[in-house]
């Protein structure tokens, strides 16, 4: 690691000025944070966030069917950035009140690909933006039946409307390359999926 550049020591933070509040606790808020270096400088921003806080990310597998469970679903987001009409996904979503990470990926298959977990493991954790918002995301790796996943699920007090989609494992890891996952949870869960395929079974034992 290049160590030349001075590294920040300290941090003096002020705020936060509420921007706007929208939807499901998610409130945007501005910060102004000094900083300081360990030679003496200091440097001020401001900085504006969106703070979303702990969610989950779940990465389904059949490993009886050599198939994983992903999700299609409409996705303002990805429309309002590149016209796309329907994202492709793992199981993810935020932490209830009172929840912990376990609880939530759970409650999360059941209700985004309608199934219950056979097994849960957590992988590792990751921010998927942090230079905008301070969603903290573990990724859980979960055996399931995907025999027993419907159509379509998703939850109606939430206005989900989730296509429930089985493909086999070289099909999900070819979904990268032919340009038709741009979900980062997603990328990162695939490719963590293409550097450990032949340790699935050994995981889930």
């Amino acid at each position: 690691m290049d160590a030349r550049a001075p590294r920040i020591t300290a941090i003096n933070l002020s705020g936060p000025e509420p921007i706007s509040h929208g939807r499901g606790h998610r409130h945007y808020q501005r910060f102004s944070a000094q900083l300081t270096q360990e030679d003496g400088n200091s440097l001020s921003l401001d900085r504006d966030i969106l703070r979303c806080g702990r969610v989950v990310g779940v990465l389904a597998i059949d490993p009886e069917r050599d198939e994983v469970v992903l999700t299609r679903q409409f996705r303002l987001g990805a429309y309002l950035a590149a016209g796309e009409l329907e994202a492709l996904e793992i199981v993810a979503g935020r932490m209830d009140p009172g929840e912990d990470r376990m609880e939530t990926a759970r409650r999360e298959c059941r209700e985004e690909i309608g199934v219950e977990l056979l097994q849960l493991i957590p992988l590792f954790e990751l921010m998927p933006a942090p230079a905008w918002s301070d969603e903290w995301m573990t990724l859980f790796l979960a055996r399931v039946d995907a025999s027993l996943t419907p159509d379509r699920a998703g939850a109606a007090d939430e206005q989900e409307n989730i296509a429930v989609v089985r493909c086999s494992v070289d099909e999900a890891l070819g979904l990268i390359s032919k340009r038709l996952v741009h979900s980062a949870p997603t990328i990162i869960a695939l490719q963590w999926l293409a550097l450990n395929r032949s340790s699935i079974a050994r995981l889930l034992e």
